[in-house]
């Protein structure tokens, strides 16, 4: 549906995005995530036609946007992070003006403005004047202008930026319902959001690229790092010398003191294998006191800040 080819883009002297590839099947929901200045919002303006690359290529539904701009933007439904809005407009006012510029038939105007107010909520907001409005609302109303043509393509572009935790879910959840039957990217840099949304993430920094997977497949390949943490209690040193000389662990490290002869550590294992059962008994043969004792699994949020270390 949507196919990135090695695009480049720079502003004067600065490279926003470093030949970047990446391909979006129909149907798919689209975790771009990445932290401020990665690149997130560049590459939709891309998509989009908004600007143009210095190099490479973008495809939407086998259309060149460098060559058929006009055909491609009315297949994309476009939801920026500033959304603009009229202020002064009521809701289905509004919503008629954008109708209008879509170029959807006027005889069908009204009753696409209905449906679609209805499809995002808007339905007990439709005669409100847009500034009176919640963000919440707002973004509501963000959505229903990206839809209102039917696309078969929506780009959100940190789509719940600002809101509360609740708007947040209720954004979420419309997100998710609209994806059923649409080709969905959206930017964000919160983790939890791009989890609960995305079919597959693309992690974005410094303009390129450094994973890209499900979820899932995230958590299973991107970090194979694995860690247990121990809470022990004896001499520090002894504890220390007792876990450095066991087979199968290849650092070990005090991460917190939690009192007097208490500490906290970090064990990392030369094995895949699950070693907890082997830590236990090391530390108790060694007559040393366990308090608590884990193992540490690999989440979205590992990965991102790793991958997006400067």
């Amino acid at each position: 549906m949507i196919e990135i080819k090695n695009i480049t883009k720079k502003y004067n002297n600065n490279i926003a995005l470093n030949d970047i590839s990446f391909i979006v099947n129909k149907g798919e929901i689209l975790g771009f995530l990445g932290p401020n200045g990665a690149g997130k919002t560049t590459t939709m303006k891309l998509i989009t036609s908004f600007l143009d690359a210095d190099s490479g290529s973008i495809e939407v539904d086998g259309l060149d946007t460098n060559i058929n701009s006009i055909e491609t933007r009315k297949k994309i439904g476009y939801l920026p992070e500033m959304v603009p809005l009229y202020d002064e407009l009521l809701v289905y006012e509004y919503l008629n003006f954008v109708a209008e510029i879509r170029e959807i038939p006027k005889n069908e105007i009204k009753q696409r403005v209905k449906n679609t107010m209805s499809e995002c909520g808007l339905m007990d907001v439709a005669t409100r004047p847009i500034e009176e409005l919640s963000k919440g609302y707002r973004q509501r109303v963000g959505l229903a202008q990206a839809i209102i043509h039917r696309p078969d393509i929506l780009i959100l572009d940190e789509p719940t930026t600002g809101l509360d935790p609740n708007q947040i879910i209720e954004i979420r959840n419309l997100i998710k319902k609209i994806g059923k039957e649409k080709t969905i990217i959206f930017s964000t840099h919160i983790l939890s959001e791009a989890n609960a949304i995305s079919d597959k993430i693309i992690i974005i920094n410094g303009g390129k690229i450094v994973a890209s997977g499900t979820p899932q497949e995230l958590q299973q390949n991107t970090l194979q790092e694995i860690l247990y943490r121990v809470i022990v209690k004896g001499d520090r040193t002894n504890v220390l010398n007792a876990l450095n000389h066991a087979p199968n662990i290849e650092r070990v490290k005090i991460i917190a003191k939690e009192k007097k002869d208490i500490y906290r550590y970090e064990i990392k294992p030369s094995t895949k294998d699950d070693i907890r059962e082997a830590i236990f008994d090391i530390i108790s043969n060694s007559n040393f006191k366990i308090l608590e004792l884990s193992r540490k699994k690999v989440s979205l949020g590992d990965i991102f800040r790793e991958l997006t270390k400067k």
